[in-house]
């Protein structure tokens, strides 16, 4: 037989729960303010029936839920003609005793010493993996108010520090115009390159026809000299000199060609 909690949730709290919560809904309340009555019908706190809500009771009314929220938008545009209202608290939680504020107030000390990430993921429901995205929006609406307020400061200004930026002004104002003239030195340098260069590309191309009308001179020359040659040597082959033979009388005869 399993053991049950004294403070366990019956069926009557869950229930409860549920039709407080939708009725807060659909009258324009938040949740936690749902929450808040609850907990003080059921002395429970309300952080606790919170989490049963997102637990366990509101995937039963999850459909009478988004029922709820679509009667409370119907019902802020008639009360607003078009213009979205504010959420109104339903239940205002009782006042607590003088013990009661001490002790909280001794709580929200530690809790405001506590890191500031914490406080953070807490507010933006890091934490609570069971919560929806309205609550989580509820919670985002209130997180403004708990953030602590920094004293605005405001620094004086001496003659000191005036004297130290006029200073830092002039210096500043030199430093800018040693690196103007250094910038226009470097353009005229890069101007009189440009120029040289441009110099150098002409001349190069003036070589390049050159050696080519060189060239073509050279090639017609030894065109020239080939055709000598041959001409030479065929008129050798031309007059050629006469051969003479002897005869048995020992007389010389010319041989015919």
């Amino acid at each position: 037989m399993t053991k049950q909690r004294q403070d366990a949730w019956s069926e009557e709290n869950d229930l409860l729960l549920a039709e407080t919560v939708l009725r807060h809904v659909r009258e324009g309340s938040t949740q936690l303010n749902a929450f808040e009555e609850v907990g003080d019908k059921l002395n429970r706190t309300s952080a606790a029936c919170g989490f049963r809500w997102n637990a366990v009771v509101r995937h039963q009314y999850e459909k009478a839920l988004q029922l709820a929220k679509k009667q409370r938008k119907q019902r802020m545009r008639a009360l607003g003609n078009g213009q979205p209202a504010k959420k109104k608290l339903l239940y205002q939680p009782p006042a607590p005793d003088a013990d009661i504020i001490q002790e909280t107030a001794a709580e929200e000390t530690v809790q405001t010493e506590a890191p500031k990430e914490d406080r953070q993921a807490v507010m933006s429901g890091e934490h609570m993996p069971y919560v929806d995205e309205s609550f989580k929006e509820e919670l985002a609406s209130l997180s403004h108010l708990l953030a602590p307020q920094q004293p605005s400061q405001k620094a004086e200004l001496t003659m000191a520090d005036v004297i130290q930026f006029l200073q830092s002004y002039e210096g500043s104002g030199k430093q800018t115009s040693a690196l103007q003239m250094e910038n226009d030195r470097l353009k005229r340098e890069n101007q009189e390159l440009q120029s040289k260069t441009e110099q150098l590309e002409a001349a190069v191309e003036k070589l390049e026809k050159d050696q080519k009308t060189i060239q073509e001179d050279y090639e017609t020359l030894v065109k020239i000299m080939n055709r000598a040659r041959k001409l030479v040597l065929f008129e050798d082959d031309e007059h050629a000199s006469p051969s003479f033979k002897m005869d048995r009388n020992g007389n010389l005869e010319k041989m015919a060609e």
